[in-house]
């Protein structure tokens, strides 16, 4: 399963560094620009917190492996060959004689555990759900690296619209800087009306310049989130508009308390914990065991020939007393499995705490959305009003600046409000664990 995901998250990096064209080094390029989707991609292969948490799965599936094999039989086999010289005196020869001994065995033995106080089912279950618990935090992290992501990816987003608004707001501030000065030379303005349409100018191009400094950092973060040296341009995606959930609040608050990745993971460590308890328990239990071997020697290299033997043995071993180690396992379970039932209780509240937040935050977004789109009809009303009543002199320059902060103002609402939906359903589908 684990070698499937790794599998799919290079596949994932490889499709999307082609389809962007990255390329490393620090040679001039075009901004690139890059899809909700490819940035979400791209993050997932990109992220550290993610390769660890699919490291973390992969030591638990060996770990799970370990205590599967606890339940097979143990096999060894050895084989050894010697041959040394030895010198001795030959009476009939009346001299040294030099001669040469050899060596020839092998064996073959296995050893059993036939009973161990339940203590293997019990480590077995436990390293399922250590197992279980991993893969839940692995599914927990890749939806919070998406949402980091599809973050940075709105706040990108963001600053480039609020960087529209701002250049409006500049080329109004000129336009009626513009219409001032003439109004002056013809002696119809007066000095004082230029001058509070060189200040809303000069005030226009201020916000112009933070605007532009703050896209940049917003491109550069999520360049960065995404694994790209430098900025990088997000592309609108289809789909951010306010639009009906799939499910209703009390199923959505259902399927936290219940099926979200961070529940899950509480979950199961409540069971690893539970494991762990009968573990220590096992320790009171004897152990029986059965061993065996055969063995073959012989002084040369001939089958046909040499010494065999075989041996087998039960035993069965039971503590009487090892210090209060047993005793103190046993505390150290028992309060690790009262802990993860608590944290796990505190995961259940809390998920349902979270998505009540999410929820409130989607409405809140949404009516604000709407409120500001009103308001704009109106601040745009009152602003082509208030310019009519200038051009016929019974209005000031001030009024006329102030009706073009309350557009600017109400354009910034909107453009906040929507990229603040976007990220509210994000947060939502990160906390459910599926996308919405």
């Amino acid at each position: 399963m684990k070698s499937f995901r790794t599998g799919r998250r290079a596949g994932w990096g490889t499709c999307v560094l082609l389809t962007l064209g990255f390329q490393g080094g620090g040679a001039q390029q075009e901004l690139p620009e890059v899809s909700l989707e490819e940035a979400v991609a791209r993050a997932l292969v990109w992220s550290p917190a993610l390769a660890q948490s699919e490291n973390t799965v992969l030591g638990a599936e060996q770990t799970r492996r370990t205590s599967l094999g606890s339940f097979i039989p143990s096999l060894s086999a050895s084989s050894s060959t010697s041959r040394g010289s030895s010198t001795r005196f030959d009476p009939n020869l009346n001299r040294n004689v030099t001669g040469n001994s050899e060596s020839y065995s092998m064996g073959l033995s296995t050893n059993v555990q036939l009973f161990t106080g339940f203590r293997r089912g019990a480590e077995l279950d436990r390293s399922d759900s250590e197992l279980g618990a991993a893969e839940a935090r692995y599914d927990d992290q890749r939806f919070q690296v998406t949402l980091a992501t599809k973050t940075q990816y709105y706040q990108a987003l963001r600053q480039s619209d609020l960087l529209d608004v701002a250049r409006s707001r500049l080329e109004r501030a000129e336009e009626s800087l513009a219409f001032t000065r003439r109004r002056a030379e013809v002696g119809t303005g007066t000095r004082s009306d230029t001058l509070r349409a060189r200040l809303e100018v000069q005030n226009s191009r201020q916000a112009v310049l933070v605007n532009e400094s703050s896209l940049r950092a917003a491109r550069l973060n999520l360049g960065r989130q995404i694994g790209v040296q430098g900025p990088v341009a997000a592309i609108l995606p289809e789909g951010i508009e306010p639009s009906p959930l799939p499910f209703a609040e009390e199923e959505m608050v259902r399927i936290a308390e219940d099926a979200s990745p961070s529940v899950r993971a509480a979950r199961a460590s409540t069971s690893a914990a539970s494991a762990g308890v009968r573990v220590s328990r096992a320790q009171y239990m004897p152990s029986l065991g059965t061993s065996g071997s055969y063995n073959w020697n012989n002084s040369e290299a001939n089958w046909d020939s040499g010494r065999t033997g075989w041996s087998a043995s039960l035993s069965l071993s039971y503590p009487l007393f090892n210090g209060f180690s047993r005793e103190a396992g046993m505390a150290r379970s028992l309060n690790g499995e009262r802990l993860a039932r608590v944290q796990e209780e505190d995961a259940r509240l809390g998920a349902r705490v979270e998505v009540d937040n999410a929820l409130r935050s989607l409405e809140t977004a949404e009516l604000a959305i709407a409120l500001a789109e009103e308001s704009i009809v109106v601040a745009e009303e009152d602003l082509r009003v208030i310019q009519l009543r200038y051009e016929l002199g019974v209005a000031t320059i001030l009024e006329v600046v102030n009706s073009q902060v309350a557009l600017d103002e109400q354009l910034v609402n909107l453009v906040t409000a929507r990229y603040d939906y976007a990220v509210a359903r994000a947060q939502l589908e990160a906390l459910l664990g599926r996308d919405l």
